[in-house]
């Protein structure tokens, strides 16, 4: 919405690949399934500087669910010490109007996160390690290895709760703060979340 985007400074951006380059990556036998996962909500409002009213976000992830799209990301449940725009996860989502046929995921980054989703009746969560250390250890404080150890604790709960979980690697296409990432540590990550 331009009124979101006008009083907020708040943009959306997409990474677009090349078709040339999905299917030569499809052709290597990769799935054909692509899942679109709207992160607006979440990844798009965490670095606003002013604090978005929780109203305005509740807004946004209905007039996106208005708009088709079948999993929108809506916040995460993170430490508001060090995320205070996401400190009304929980507001947030019992505020939102849940269209039949869309997701409403949340990124936890550890188990105490998982036990603040679970407390809000989520039925997806997303979790994420980078290919860059740096990029691990100023968003997680911890290492790239230490988020699959954290990772193990998340996901025997999120079983018991019968939560459905995405994984993802960050800093795909570089780091803000080491720049250029190698595609070995992409390719590694990826396929550590796949073991």
């Amino acid at each position: 919405s331009s009124g979101i985007n006008a009083e907020y400074g708040v943009t959306m951006q997409a990474k677009v690949i090349p078709a040339r380059e999905l299917l030569r990556t499809l052709r290597r036998g990769v799935s054909s399934f692509v899942k679109v996962v709207e992160v607006g909500p979440r990844d798009g409002l965490q670095n606003v500087k002013s604090v978005v009213p929780t109203d305005i976000k509740i807004q946004l992830i209905d007039r996106l669910s208005d708009c088709g799209f079948q999993s929108v990301e809506s916040t995460s449940f993170v430490s508001p010490k060090w995320v205070p725009q996401l400190a009304d996860s929980k507001d947030v989502l019992s505020g939102i109007t849940r269209s039949v046929g869309t997701e409403y995921p949340v990124l936890v980054p550890n188990l105490k996160g998982l036990e603040l989703a679970l407390d809000s009746n989520v039925s997806e969560i997303g979790i994420f390690t980078a290919a860059s250390e740096s990029f691990c250890k100023k968003n997680t404080n911890c290492s790239i290895a230490e988020s699959f150890e954290r990772f193990k604790l998340v996901l025997d709960l999120a079983q018991q709760h019968s939560v459905k979980v995405r994984a993802y690697v960050s800093c795909i296409a570089g780091c803000p703060y080491e720049g250029a990432v190698k595609a070995s540590k992409v390719a590694e990550g990826s396929e550590d979340l796949l073991a």
